[in-house]
């Protein structure tokens, strides 16, 4: 195929519509392997941001982001969609949100669906990245492409394949994490996997789209349920007296039979809280009920009014309630040292918290002030890092477990926390509460 050879030579264009936690990353993974790439996006600011060299994105070191740029063959930004035609391969990384029912959301691949349809020509590949339900890439993507009187294999060749991006991680990246693959043909699967073989470390080709698809629905599911079974025992062993956490690092020295999952105030992130109930609503057309994912859902989502509810009793204890309390919430990153705020429980518990009178204010290195968009969210700016801040409230509930949040010198005026990440100590000045 004229495609796999242009491939082999790194002359094939790759398009990359969407230019976030996904998208960057894989522009600069292919950049970095001589490929010319067009970088779409819609947002202007993030266009203009990557072609001056800049990067909008914490863990992704702006200097990779000035190299691109710099190269021979220098990494093109635009908000300009009909260079699609340019591209012989186009790779969609757009988000798959829920509905206000918990219903797939894929206005956001259709209208990239649509786009490409009006640039498709022979000999393009497209592949879908964005984690839903499988079906979509051949009920939904496919049928989009042939509007176009064109047809896969013949003219041009579909796959998906599922993101694996984890914000942060110093060890795996998106050039050393396995790549899985699937076409809604064989032929679409051979180019597919011949594009990514040419700049990750290990490709895995299976026999279709929708496999694929359930990969990564499988992967995520796999983690909403474990993690929702330590939340329940969280709850069920604090009323025993019982330190979850020392539970945990008890049982993981085991070497065989158990794999560590970790409490929290709930879910954040685009795919944990969202991708399970792609696969539960399209089990429904099926007439299969996937209770497992619901239950650990209902437990979840309702972490954070467990959390606040945690911190009522805490303020009791003091002989304070929550109305009318000074509260400080550590941390917006719905994990550990990212700038990331998706789905993020702490926006959860500071509105729940509001709700019962508190007074409320938050911290994070991250985020000087909170993103404009949330229904029923307030603009907040985040208080200084410093102990002098810390003490002015009634109580500390840690939400992100931030390192700068791990410095004992910060709590020393503190009298009273809520610890939902396992990370204050007894000694270091407040009365510490686990939730």
């Amino acid at each position: 195929m004229d495609l796999i050879a242009s491939i082999k030579k790194h002359d094939a264009r790759v398009g990359i519509i969407g230019q976030g936690y996904v998208g960057l990353p894989l522009a600069l993974l292919f950049s970095e392997a001589g490929f010319p790439v067009v970088a779409f996006d819609v947002d202007a600011k993030k266009v203009e941001a990557l072609n001056a060299g800049r990067s909008y994105i914490a863990h992704v070191g702006a200097d990779r982001v000035a190299a691109a740029v710099a190269r021979p063959v220098p990494l093109q930004a635009t908000t300009d969609f009909s260079r699609l035609a340019e591209c012989d391969a186009i790779l969609i990384c757009l988000p798959t949100p829920l509905g206000k029912h918990r219903e797939p959301d894929l206005s956001y691949v259709h209208g990239a669906a649509r786009d490409i349809a009006a640039r498709l020509r022979p000999g393009q590949l497209v592949i879908l990245e964005s984690t839903t339900y499988p079906g979509t890439t051949d009920e939904e993507v496919q049928p989009i492409l042939e509007t176009t009187g064109l047809t896969t294999p013949a003219d041009f060749w579909l796959a998906f394949s599922p993101e694996r991006e984890d914000p942060g991680n110093p060890t795996f990246t998106a050039g050393n994490t396995p790549k899985v693959v699937g076409g809604v043909n064989t032929e679409s699967t051979e180019v597919a996997a011949a594009l990514y073989s040419e700049v990750m470390e290990r490709v895995i080709p299976v026999s279709g789209s929708r496999v694929a698809e359930a990969t990564k629905l499988l992967e995520n599911i796999y983690r909403a349920v474990n993690i929702a079974l330590v939340n329940e025992l969280k709850m069920t062993f604090e009323k025993m007296g019982i330190d979850v956490w020392e539970v945990i690092d008890a049982a993981k020295t085991k070497p065989f039979g158990f794999q560590a999952f970790y409490p929290g105030p709930g879910l954040g992130g685009h795919c944990i809280p969202l991708d399970p109930f792609y696969l539960a609503w399209k089990a429904a057309e099926y007439g299969s009920w996937t209770r497992f994912i619901e239950l650990a859902g209902e437990i979840n989502t309702g972490m954070p009014a467990w959390v606040v509810g945690r911190c009522a009793e805490a303020l009791s204890e003091d002989g304070k309630s929550v109305k009318g309390a000074k509260i400080l919430v550590l941390g917006l990153s719905y994990k550990a040292d990212i700038d990331d705020d998706r789905e993020s429980p702490s926006y959860e518990l500071i509105e729940l918290l509001m709700a019962r009178g508190a007074d409320v204010g938050y911290c994070d290195p991250h985020f000087p002030a909170t993103r404009p968009g949330r229904a029923g969210h307030p603009i907040m700016e985040s208080v200084p890092l410093s102990a002098e801040e810390f003490a002015r409230y009634d109580l500390v509930l840690l939400s992100t477990a931030h390192r700068e949040f791990g410095d004992p010198a910060l709590y020393a005026g503190v009298k009273l926390a809520v610890d939902t990440r396992n990370v204050l100590r007894d000694g270091w000045g407040p009365r510490v509460v686990r939730a």
